[in-house]
């Protein structure tokens, strides 16, 4: 992939700040990364495989906080998100205390170096975050092994990676993921026909820590 700003901590941090703004301003909470059916998406197959209401949930790259939100709306109880952005903490927590759910736990931490007691966690949730690690304009290579390794770490063994990218194609993200994890199954995204073929623009994958 191309460099990019994307991939850069100064870029998040400001589109953060701005969101934060915002949301003291007129309430919006931002951006729902890859729409809200990636939500409905992960809940579903959570819900369809009987993933205990109790199981730890980390979600990489919280943002807004609002996947968290919704999980907890569907019963989850053991819920916590990390960003290496400070403001986007700030508003995961605003956005947390306005809609009550003070049993959410969030932490600014930087998941290429994430902290000791960042682990045992059953499930851990990404979107878009890892796309974005890929297009550090530093080394992104070597970004994401580190985020392969953090992932091994904090992840339980047997316990679930759920993963959106609009960035990568499955068959990339099984080459990205083959030390450490088995992929599972293939979650249904929407689909686009350009000059007669046909694509997914989203990929989202569940892969199983061996």
């Amino acid at each position: 992939f191309s460099p990019s700003v994307l991939g850069t901590r100064e870029h998040w941090d400001a589109a953060y700040e701005r969101e934060l703004q915002t949301f003291q301003d007129i309430g919006d909470t931002g951006e729902i990364w890859f729409g809200e059916e990636s939500m409905v998406r992960i809940i579903r197959w959570l819900e369809k495989h009987k993933v205990p209401r109790d199981s730890s949930v980390l979600d990489i790259g919280t943002g807004n906080g609002v996947l968290l939100v919704e999980l907890a709306k569907s019963g989850y109880m053991n819920l916590t998100g990390i960003d290496y952005s400070p403001a986007a903490i700030q508003l995961s927590e605003k956005v947390r205390e306005k809609e009550g759910m003070s049993n959410i736990k969030l932490k600014v931490e930087d998941f290429l170096a994430p902290s000791a007691e960042l682990s045992g966690f059953d499930i851990c949730i990404d979107k878009g975050t890892f796309d974005a690690v890929s297009l550090d304009p530093s080394d992104a290579a070597g970004k994401r092994k580190l985020y392969v390794g953090s992932l091994c770490r904090v992840l339980k063994p047997e316990g679930f990676f759920l993963v959106t990218s609009c960035n990568w194609t499955k068959e990339e993200l099984l080459n990205e993921f083959r030390e450490g994890f088995e992929i599972l199954e293939e979650l249904p995204t929407p689909k686009f026909c350009f000059g007669g073929r046909i694509g997914n623009s989203v990929t989202a994958l569940v892969f199983q820590r061996k």
